[in-house]
Formats: structure tokens, sequence, C-alpha cells
């Protein structure tokens, strides 16, 4: 008798199969804490309860809490439920082994950053998403769909697309196809400042169609980088590992020192679209090496 808001992404995965088909890759353990995001009224968390330790389902809607807690109340299950009320993109994130979850597509990108950004880590995620948010997330260069999205998950993790799921297998049907995918943290994490790595890459993907020469010729660009560089000379004007920084001359042009580092690199004429993540990170270091700074 629930009226589900599909403003707020609530559509229930009603197949028994698919459920069960994202149970087994999740490959879960008697001994697993899981994270649930957007339980609804709990046809997934039901069946992972019978298999793991524990369930920390996270929703938003106090009426589909009403109904995940009914539907267990009474049972062996209700000890090895817990249920966190609120918006989990303004909730820390509890400890857990596993993220199994069919998210509220509005929060497919923010709530992946959360993920790959939470200590301790966890083992993997899996993950139901628009079909074509999934498509990003596993594109390579080259490729249409590749973005900041793409290079940016990739560097933190390995990801791979599992499933298709048609839309009839929701209630009600949402407009799009989904797609599962599988998400597991690189731990150790790359040696890199994520903020300084986003930062470069953002500014590449603006335009990613257009050579690198000219999306750092944008005036914004140009502005923010001088700004942190001139911070950055005044922090060190001394020794650094790269430099010994004097003072910035009157005449100074941070566009010149970019299109510098560029050609020095090899990327002035290199577009983003192209680009893997060994040739973000030098071109990160190169940046790096002469002052210019990112966050």
């Amino acid at each position: 008798g629930i009226l589900f808001n599909t403003g707020a992404g609530q559509h229930i995965l009603k197949n028994p199969l698919v459920v069960n088909s994202i149970i087994e890759k999740a490959a879960l353990r008697r001994t697993d804490v899981i994270l649930e995001v957007g339980p609804g009224t709990g046809n997934l968390t039901v069946k992972m309860l019978e298999k793991v330790k524990k369930v920390i389902a996270c929703e938003i809607d106090p009426r589909l809490v009403g109904e995940l807690q009914k539907r267990v109340q009474g049972t062996c299950l209700a000890n090895k439920l817990e249920i966190k009320v609120g918006d989990i993109l303004k909730t820390d994130l509890p400890f857990f082994d596993a993220c199994v979850a069919n998210l509220p597509y509005q929060i497919s990108s923010p709530f992946v950053f959360k993920l790959l950004l939470h200590r301790p880590f966890f083992r993997c995620a899996i993950l139901m998403f628009q079909r074509e948010f999934a498509l990003r997330l596993v594109a390579k260069p080259g490729t249409k769909l590749y973005c900041r999205l793409s290079i940016n998950t990739q560097l933190l993790a390995r990801v791979d697309h599992l499933m298709k799921v048609g839309k009839n297998n929701f209630r009600p049907p949402p407009k799009v196809e989904s797609s599962v995918v599988r998400i597991e943290p690189k731990n150790p994490p790359p040696p890199i400042n994520f903020q300084e790595w986003d930062g470069l890459v953002r500014i590449a993907f603006v335009r990613k169609n257009k050579t690198l020469s000219a999306a750092f010729k944008s005036s914004a660009v140009e502005q923010l980088l001088d700004h942190n560089y001139r911070i950055h000379c005044s922090l060190h004007n001394t020794v650094s590992s790269f430099l010994i920084y004097e003072e910035i001359p009157e005449n100074f042009k941070i566009a010149e020192k970019i299109q510098t580092v560029l050609k020095n690199t090899g990327y002035s004429e290199k577009r983003a679209r192209s680009m893997d993540i060994d040739d973000f990170i030098r071109l990160l270091h190169g940046f790096n090496s002469e002052g210019i700074h990112f966050s």
C-alpha cells in the first residue's frame, strides 16, 4: 500500500532471480558486516541477513524504515539488522566489509567517491546504477563515454560491469535501464594527493576533445593557477626538493609557464579523451615540479 517516490529514486527491485544473482556476485561471508543504502522494503536486505553477521541499512524515508522493521520483527533476523535513518551523503559511514545496494540513482556519483575515500578499506561494493552511469565508470581512454568520472574511479579502484538489469525488474519501473557494477578499492591507494589530481583532471575534461594547450588557456584556469603558484612560492622561498624559489618577477606570466610545462612533458597537443592514468600522473608531476598546484 506504499506509494513510492520515484523522484527520490524509489524503484524497488522485485525480481528474486536478480536479487539472488547480486548476492551471489557479492560473495558474502558469514562474518561480514554489510552496508546497504536504500533498502526499500527489504527484498535484498532479508536475503543478505540470512548469509551474514550484520546488515547496516541506511534509509532516508521513515515509511520504508517502518516496512523494513515490520518485515523482520519477531524473526531470528531482527537482531542482525541495524537501521540508520537519514541522508547517507550527510552521514559518516560505519565500519563495513562490503557494500551491496540498489542506489537511488541521483546520488550515484557523490556516493561512489564517498565510498572510495572512506577508511578503513572495505573489500568490495556491488552496486546498481543507471546503465549509462555504469558504462562511464568502466569506460576506457578513447571511447565515447570516457570522462572525469571514469579516470577518477579507476585511479582509486578496479571497476567491473557485472550484468544488465532491465527496467521491468523494478516496481515501479524506472525510465532507464540499469546495470550492476563491482567496485574494489585499491589497497594501498596510489600515492597521489586526490584533491590535486582531481583539480588537474577537472580542467582537462571540461572540454575533453580540446588539446590541453587550448584547455589551459582559459582565463579562469590561469587565474586559479597563478593564485596557487604565488601562494606556493611564498611558502617555499627557500630550497625545496625541486627548485630554489626566487622572488617572482614583475613581468611573470603564469600562461607562459603553463604552456612550457605542457610542452616539456609532451602533452601540449594531447587530448584528455585519449589520456590514461599514467599520462595524468606524469603531467601532474610535471606541473608540481614547477611549483604549479591544483588545490
